[in-house]
C-alpha cells in the first residue's frame, strides 16, 4: 500500500497563509495542521476534543476551523490543532466537505459520486 499526499495551503482567519503537505488519511476524521502552522495563522481552539488513535490509545486535542486551499477545491473545514511531532494529515470531513474521495486503486483524489438523501 502506498502513502498519498497533496500539497495545499491553509489560511487564517487573518489572511495569513502557509504552505502544507498533506498525508491523505482516509482513516482520520479531521484534517490535522501541525504546530508550526497553526501557530503561525494564529488559530485557537474552539474546543478540545479526545480522539482514538490506531492503536487505541487516546489523545486530546484542540479543535479550530480554517480555510484550506487544494489543487482540487478549496473549503472552510475543522481542523485538529496539532502538537509537537504531530504530521499534517487530510481527513475525510475535509475530503466530504470538498466533494473528493480517495480512489485506494491508484491513491490519487477523485471528485466524489453526489447522491441526494
Amino acid at each position: 500500500m502506498g502513502l498519498t499526499y497533496v500539497d495545499g495551503v491553509a489560511r487564517g482567519a487573518d489572511g495569513s497563509e502557509q504552505a502544507v503537505r498533506f498525508l491523505v488519511d482516509s482513516g482520520a476524521r479531521y484534517s490535522l495542521l501541525p504546530r508550526p502552522v497553526w501557530q503561525s495563522l494564529g488559530l485557537r481552539p474552539s474546543r478540545e476534543l479526545t480522539f482514538v488513535l490506531a492503536d487505541g490509545a487516546t489523545v486530546e486535542r484542540g479543535v479550530s476551523e480554517c480555510y484550506l486551499m487544494l489543487p482540487q477545491g478549496q473549503a472552510h473545514s475543522p481542523v485538529i490543532l496539532g502538537e509537537e511531532g504531530d504530521l499534517a494529515l487530510l481527513g475525510v470531513v475535509t475530503l466530504e466537505i470538498l466533494g473528493l474521495t480517495l480512489n485506494p486503486f491508484n491513491r490519487t483524489l477523485q471528485p466524489m459520486r453526489m447522491t441526494q438523501a
